[in-house]
């Protein structure tokens, strides 16, 4: 027995190798179960597809061309020192900016939202289209359901008041009355404006036939609303460095979300030509609040002028004096050129830029060429001085007036012409379905995932697994497996039926069971426990005595059904049999042969009957039953007083073979005290439930009360690939 049990302790193998041939067994055996979650998770993504709102895409395209010098005498400079041009990703920011979808939610009143009051749930699955006028055109802030149409005209809320759903129903005589909660805010004829909270809150509606339904209004903050265009909102340039711009927008409304992406479109055409056209208006602002002092300017000197030579009686200049007085001019006339550039170069760059440091070389150029013409005038008399300063004053000025009036009026006609660097090169245009929920895409996946969860919920239960699955485990330790008894269906709806029939009557005792070796004999169960016969003859041949204890680990592992039919058996080949039912706890095997069981062990023990009294007879030959009796309050006791060893050497004498059911060892000591008693101890297991860990541990403890366990019966094994030896017992099956 020593020998025995340290095989037993002593693992065959090792592997820690995955196996595959195991796993697909695993799949195989829950092939029924994943087929059903695919085909509920197909079912489930069928519904969703069938229910939700579809979607619809419309589409644009737009093109940014390079950007042209807008300010007159600068296209040169931007050319050579790399003007600043708009890069793409700057201008999809500003296309999603709140400067231009504001602009779109203030001109489509998409901050105002009404649609039907739908049911919490459900209403995600529902959409009711706006109002579409006869261009085809959506109308903003209107919803049609069915035969109801609602266009609201105008809705103003305080700030306080934003994002909160009003109701608006149908009223007294039908007119439209709006609440908030349960609180009415204002009710009206529909040709009026209904006005509520101390005029805050005004109301006016465009169009009223509500058909008796009841409308959810909400007025949405800018952010809100902006957000909610951006959401849906999606710009990509078409390829790289091409400058056009694939604009689409998505939504569940078609007519809606063409006129968005028209506005969004023309905002930000709108806003490109502003802001092209703003460098020509703040050069214009600076040439008009000159042009005054100038003309100004350019009279005084003129007057000086004229003073000059009245007082001094016509002084001529020579042709020396002359020149120098073209050239003065001139020079004059560049400076104040690049006065009005170096203005212009302020308001775009700061001093470091290349810009405007080659506009103050310039000038310091050109203001050295000036110092050197003074001092040539110097040198002439002074009349000739003087009037050649009062000529030189009057040509500047009025050059610089001319030359401002001609740039006033060159800007006035580059902001009038300001087209922008933006193209719409195509409208936005509604695809002509739904893009999504993308149907065959949503069930392939939810199909798929259905599929692969369920098969790694089957793989993970099926490693995870403790029970036994082949006799091979039991054995690689050293534990013979007398018998391995499969699954027998017919018994499983036997019991079902019997179990039905006991909780109708309100029965838990003495309802019958049935017994398979009697009702079904060919059933491969009985087959086993045939073969177990056999072995069991040559198993008691060197037996103290003709007892047979069966035990178990733990409950609901089917000692009784193996002890009552492997009694049958035993009967039915002629030998004397006795069947006692040593669980006095809760012991059912008077079940299985129309005993009430309230009569039989515990009465022997306690004194208070004999043998011959309370040992029942069956309706199978050969067979006799002791029941359990009833439920004493101290069973351990009971076995250990002498009377029970007198019985089993009674019934020794009397029967072939006495079987022995016995409570589980791992939950009470009955077992172990029985067992010193029994010539031959078995301990029955259940496949997939007890664990190999536990059946040695039973087996340990009876080692410990000196009890021997001859081997094991492997209860139950059901049909499954991954297990060969059930599989290939099953295609024995003469029924199959």
């Amino acid at each position: 027995m020593t020998d025995q049990h340290a095989s037993r302790g002593r693992p065959a193998t090792t592997d820690d190798d995955i196996d595959l041939q195991r796993l697909w067994a695993l799949l195989v055996d829950g092939r029924w179960l994943i087929l059903g979650a695919a085909l509920l998770a197909f079912l489930l993504g069928l519904a969703y597809v069938q229910m939700a709102v579809p979607i619809y895409k419309a589409e644009g395209l737009l093109q940014i061309e390079k950007k042209q010098g807008g300010m007159l005498g600068l296209d040169q400079l931007d050319r050579a020192f790399g003007g600043a041009q708009s890069s793409t990703a700057a201008e999809i920011a500003i296309l999603r900016s709140r400067m231009v979808l504001g602009e779109v939610v203030d001109q489509l009143r998409l901050d105002t939202r009404i649609a039907p009051q739908t049911l919490p749930l459900i209403g995600r699955f529902q959409f009711a289209p706006g109002v579409v006028d006869d261009t085809g055109r959506a109308v903003p802030a209107s919803v049609r359901d069915g035969d109801a149409t609602v266009v609201v005209a105008e809705f103003q809320v305080p700030e306080t008041y934003r994002g909160r759903t009003f109701q608006l129903r149908p009223g007294d005589a039908g007119q439209p009355a709006l609440y908030l909660g349960d609180r009415l805010i204002a009710s009206g004829p529909a040709d009026q404006p209904l006005t509520g909270e101390g005029g805050q809150v005004v109301l006016r509606l465009a169009t009223w036939e509500p058909a008796g339904e009841t409308f959810n209004l909400t007025r949405l903050s800018m952010l809100s609303a902006v957000n909610g265009i951006r959401g849906s909102l999606t710009v990509e340039e078409q390829g790289r460095d091409t400058g056009m711009l694939n604009i689409s927008l998505t939504g569940p409304d078609p007519a809606r979300a063409r006129a968005i992406l028209d506005a969004i479109s023309e905002a930000y055409l709108m806003q490109n030509v502003k802001r092209q056209a703003a460098e020509a208006e703040n050069s214009l602002e600076f040439l008009n609040e000159q042009l005054p002092e100038v003309r100004d300017t350019l009279n005084e000197a003129e007057e000086k002028l004229n003073a000059y030579r009245s007082n001094s009686d016509s002084v001529d200049i020579n042709m020396e004096t002359q020149s120098l007085l073209g050239r003065l001019v001139d020079m004059d006339a560049k400076l104040n050129d690049l006065k009005i550039k170096e203005s212009e170069v302020a308001a775009r760059y700061t001093k470091e830029h290349p810009a405007y440091r080659t506009l103050l070389e310039q000038r310091r150029s050109l203001e050295a060429q000036k110092a050197r013409l003074n001092d040539q005038i110097g040198d002439l008399p002074e009349t000739q001085q003087e009037i050649l300063r009062l000529m030189r004053d009057v040509e500047v000025d009025q050059q610089l007036y001319v030359s401002l009036l001609n740039r006033a009026q060159e800007l006035r006609i580059l902001k009038a012409s300001t087209v922008g660097n933006v193209r719409i090169i195509d409208d936005a245009v509604v695809y002509p379905g739904a893009v999504a929920p993308k149907k065959r895409l949503i069930l392939a996946l939810c199909t798929g995932l259905g599929f692969l969860l369920t098969a790694a919920v089957v793989l993970a239960a099926g490693l995870l697994r403790r029970g036994i699955e082949s006799p091979d485990e039991l054995e690689e330790l050293g534990i013979p497996v007398y018998a391995a008894v499969p699954l027998s269906e017919e018994q499983a709806r036997r019991d079902r039926v019997a179990d039905m029939l006991r909780r109708r009557k309100r029965r838990t005792h003495g309802a019958p069971a049935p017994l398979l070796a009697v009702n079904d004999p060919g059933d491969l169960a009985v087959e086993a426990l045939r073969s177990l016969r056999t072995s069991l003859h040559f198993a008691t041949m060197e037996a103290s005595n003709k007892v047979l204890m069966i035990s178990g680990p733990s409950p609901e592992v089917g000692k009784s059904f193996i002890t009552a039919n492997l009694a049958t058996v035993l009967a039915q080949v002629g030998q004397k049999v006795a069947v006692v039912d040593a669980d006095m706890r809760k012991g059912h095997l008077h079940r299985y042969f129309g005993h009430n069981g309230q009569q039989g062990l515990s009465t022997i023990l306690s004194g208070q009957a004999d043998l011959d009294t309370v040992m029942a007879s069956t309706e199978i030959e050969n067979l006799d039953f002791l029941p359990r009796g009833q439920v004493p309050p101290n069973p351990s006791e009971l076995l250990m007083h002498p009377r029970f060893k007198q019985l089993m050497e009674d019934l020794s004498q009397r029967y072939d073979l006495v079987l022995v059911d016995t409570p589980p060892v791992l939950a009470v000591t009955d077992a172990a005290i029985i067992g010193q008693l029994a010539g031959t101890s078995l301990l029955v297991a259940r496949f997939g439930q007890n664990s190999v860990k536990e059946v040695d541990v039973s087996i340990n403890r009876f080692d410990q009360n000196k009890v021997e366990i001859k081997g094991v019966i492997l209860n139950c094994i059901e049909r499954r690939a991954s297990n060969e030896y059930g599989y290939y017992a099953y295609k024995y099956d003469s029924k199959d």
